[in-house]
């Protein structure tokens, strides 16, 4: 699967490459950026190479930080206390959807610098991110078809045997529930592989809706010569790279991929907007972040990342987890969680007060 994510990966960066060329076209006298004492590309260059760094650092720090949580026993993976953290990641998530990459899409499909004709007479922003949703869901769904059909006579090789022996007892009591029989622990084992199958296309498609909003808010970055904004900016964004790392981290936790495959998925979250920067700064000459193509371009990937990232949160994170048989017995763990959610969620929004 981590193979897969690398082949998705290289197709996104072909499109990138393809399209960004084109917004290096003249931008209307109208829609020019203003030039004023805080625009200065000299200045602006060494906070950029500084944020380059500074933000992967951060990402590596937010994404590896849950996958070594096994060896802290307060924060295994079976303890009350992840299960807040991991709401508490869920919640970031969505507000990074919700008030961050959507709000960004409008801005820049509805901006003046496009024509009255598409653009300011239908909501492409709110399209654009219901399709997303719809065809994450799709995947969603056929992913797991496909990969639970492939391992059908197959036990999967790589399942922690901690978290195995609880999680089997758990599925008899799951396939007891809705078949109404169970015949030892092989249909436990079924329950068991289908649910690591589920966390693995979890991990691997937010992955995906990250690592498209990791380049475009890189490159945007990259290409601004503001040093008034490029100073709040990097901090803001080291804080937005390193919680949503940890949900991310969470997931790939879960997945219990084997270490290469964690490791890749960790290195592409991390590299992503320390990538859009440097491209950013590379073209920053003749970029034009106001000319049609570039709006159109970052606008529409960010409403197909946000409809991602909005339906993971609500439907593979939070809807999974809160519904979930840990939860349901707990009133006091549920309030707990909610609390999280809201704390992550009202962490973020306010992050995008700077970033």
């Amino acid at each position: 699967m981590a193979s897969l994510l690398v082949k998705i990966f290289s197709i996104f960066l072909i499109i990138i490459c393809i399209f960004t060329p084109q917004a290096l076209s003249v931008v209307p006298e109208e829609c020019k950026t203003e030039t004023d004492g805080c625009t200065n590309k000299e200045k602006a260059l060494p906070l950029k190479i500084i944020a380059i760094f500074s933000i992967l650092i951060a990402s590596i720090i937010g994404v590896c930080s849950p996958l070594f949580t096994r060896s802290v026993p307060a924060l295994n993976p079976e303890r009350s206390l992840f299960v807040i953290v991991k709401c508490f990641a869920s919640g970031i998530i969505l507000a990074t959807g919700f008030m961050h990459v959507l709000p960004d899409s409008f801005d820049m499909l509805t901006s003046k610098c496009l024509k009255e004709n598409p653009w300011h007479k239908f909501p492409f922003t709110g399209f654009v991110a219901m399709l997303s949703a719809i065809v994450t869901l799709i995947v969603d769904s056929m992913a797991t078809s496909i990969y639970s059909k492939k391992t059908n006579n197959e036990v999967i090789p790589d399942v922690a045997s901690p978290v195995g022996g609880r999680q089997q007892d758990m599925a008899v009591v799951n396939v007891g529930h809705f078949h109404g029989h169970h015949h030892g622990l092989k249909p436990a084992q079924g329950a068991v592989d289908q649910q690591l199958l589920r966390n693995r296309v979890i991990a691997m498609v937010l992955e995906l809706g990250i690592v498209v909003h990791s380049v475009v808010i890189g490159l945007s970055l990259g290409a601004s010569n503001n040093t008034c904004t490029i100073k709040g900016l990097v901090a803001a964004l080291c804080f937005h790279q390193m919680f949503e790392g940890m949900g991310l981290g969470g997931c790939i936790l879960q997945a219990e991929y084997k270490a290469m495959k964690k490791f890749t998925m960790a290195f592409f979250f991390s590299v992503t907007t320390p990538f859009g920067t440097a491209l950013g700064i590379a073209l920053s000459n003749a970029y034009k972040d106001n000319s049609p193509t570039a709006l159109i371009t970052e606008g529409l990937l960010n409403a197909s990342s946000a409809g991602l990232l909005i339906y993971m949160a609500l439907v593979d994170l939070l809807s999974a987890e809160f519904m979930g048989q840990k939860l349901q017995g707990s009133i006091k763990l549920q309030i707990k969680c909610y609390a999280a959610v809201l704390l992550g969620a009202g962490f973020m929004s306010l992050m995008a007060k700077w970033a």
